[in-house]
């Protein structure tokens, strides 16, 4: 069987290349990849029969790009690495995806290469979400169909939600996605992190720069990450974006 490694930190993939080529049975296909889009070019390339996926990366992470691999026809079991303080820790239990915990022991991987497979859409969708605690937990990736199939965007990588008729358009650090969920829901599940600007928009409270007021009295928000575009603010919410903006500056 051949095994694509896919880690950032190359300590972590020095470790699993030598420990899978102590395993009868399996071969290490090299390079490994350091990152999400690495990683699909090698799977492309190399056609591996298993990928051991670590979830926390830049750019794709682990479950960007096994949603990716979801929609292939075609694709490789996967093993998710993850280290024991992530959230997806209990997700990964309690969905029943194969997975190891850091660091990793040559025991439990032979256990999880005999029994890797391919993670479903419904799996997959349970691990963007933690298990419930108190209460409804906010999900840290937002799903999205698109032309290259189902795309996982990281909520802490999305800038602004801009609703129009139907649909939600999602603006992230990698560009823009459509949403078919309403912008009411994800207020009410994302409101820690985003701001109501509009009846129409919410923006990240983190990406928040200037508010500008243009000669003819309206309301511009300059937010990190959209250089010298701006997003209007209705009348009734700058006084909550102007409070918004003191308490960050106050706090220590």
């Amino acid at each position: 069987m051949n095994v694509l490694i896919v880690d950032d930190d190359p300590l972590a993939r020095e470790q699993l290349c030598r420990q899978v080529s102590e395993l009868d049975g399996y071969r290490v296909l090299e390079p490994p990849a350091g990152n999400g889009e690495e990683a699909l070019a090698l799977i492309d390339n190399l056609r591996p029969d298993i990928v051991l996926l670590d979830i926390r990366m830049p750019g794709l992470d682990g479950l960007q790009v096994a949603a990716r691999l979801c929609e292939r026809e075609a694709s490789p079991a996967l093993i998710f690495c993850a280290a024991t303080d992530e959230f997806a820790v209990a997700a990964l239990q309690s969905t029943g995806v194969g997975h190891l915990l850091k660091p990793v022991r040559l025991e439990q991987l032979r256990e999880a290469l005999q029994r890797a497979q391919r993670p479903s859409r419904v799996q997959l969708a349970a691990l963007t979400r933690p298990p419930l605690t108190d209460g409804n937990v906010p999900r840290t990736h937002i799903s999205a169909r698109t032309r290259r199939g189902i795309e996982l965007v990281p909520v802490d990588k999305a800038i602004f939600f801009i609703a129009d008729h139907k649909y939600v358009t999602l603006r992230h650090e990698g560009g823009e996605v459509l949403l078919d969920e309403p912008l009411k829901a994800l207020e009410d599940e994302f409101g820690e992190r985003f701001v109501r600007i509009h009846r129409n928009a919410l923006v990240a409270r983190d990406r928040i720069e200037r508010l500008q007021r243009t000669p003819l009295g309206h309301f511009q928000l300059y937010l990190r990450g959209l250089g010298d575009s701006a997003l209007t603010v209705s009348r009734r919410h700058v006084a909550g974006v102007r409070k918004l903006m003191h308490n960050h500056l106050a706090a220590p």
